[in-house]
């Protein structure tokens, strides 16, 4: 059976690198959740493990962030 993926360890590993290619895009939390059209807070709860991503709301972080959505998800396959 499945556990919350939001403490795990794979959710840790995505989060942390939607947070660097933020930073590396020089956006702050505010500047990346007007992108979207989002409180910040949502911005903050991703990074913080707070909240899970589902796959559409993945692929527009990415598109706000204007990286490969495949990027981050090959971090996840290479665990396997």
């Amino acid at each position: 059976m499945m556990g919350k993926t939001v403490s795990s360890e794979e959710n840790g590993k995505l989060t942390k690198w939607l947070k660097t290619k933020r930073q590396e895009k020089g956006h702050t939390m505010r500047s990346l959740a007007q992108v979207l059209g989002t409180p910040h807070s949502f911005i903050g709860k991703i990074e913080n493990q707070e909240r899970r991503l589902d796959v559409i709301e993945f692929l527009r972080y990415c598109e706000a962030l204007e990286v490969d959505p495949y990027e981050g998800l090959k971090l996840l396959k290479e665990e396997q």
